[in-house]
């Protein structure tokens, strides 16, 4: 039972980081978009909260309930399709930090990329999560 609660709660802790993953690149669009100061300011106050209060605390909590996970169900780590959706999960975290990194490019006004540029950076984190639920489901 302790399993399943602490696997639910990654599954929300998922879901949160996720929803941050997928707003904060659509938060960069409009950013690189304004160009007054007031809406410069705005986005990278909304840009620090959502990576700072949400995303960040989000994926610690995704991480830790996950190897929880693997530690009171180690068979797991012997599976193919794991190695796989680990690897996966090495490269979405990769790709958070690179998040983290452009939000502070913003904040410091330091910006060199367009709209253009996050609206297709913006539908990486989709990709990671079509394949990342479909192993976990399929277990292939």
């Amino acid at each position: 039972m302790t399993y399943l609660w602490i696997k639910a709660f990654h599954i929300i802790a998922v879901v949160c980081w996720f929803a941050g993953l997928f707003y904060l690149p659509r938060l960069f669009v409009y950013h690189a978009m304004s160009t007054d100061s007031v809406s410069q300011e705005r986005f990278t106050v909304m840009e620090r909260k959502l990576y700072r209060g949400i995303m960040h605390p989000s994926l610690i909590a995704t991480l830790v309930l996950g190897i929880c996970m693997l530690y009171m169900n180690p068979v797991l780590l012997k599976m193919s399709w794991m190695h796989i959706k680990l690897a996966l999960l090495a490269l979405l975290i990769t790709y958070h930090f690179s998040l983290g990194a452009i939000y502070k490019k913003f904040a410091q006004g330091a910006n060199q990329k367009s709209h253009v540029f996050y609206r297709w950076f913006n539908e990486l984190p989709v990709l990671f999560l079509i394949a990342i639920v479909l192993l976990a489901v399929l277990k292939p």
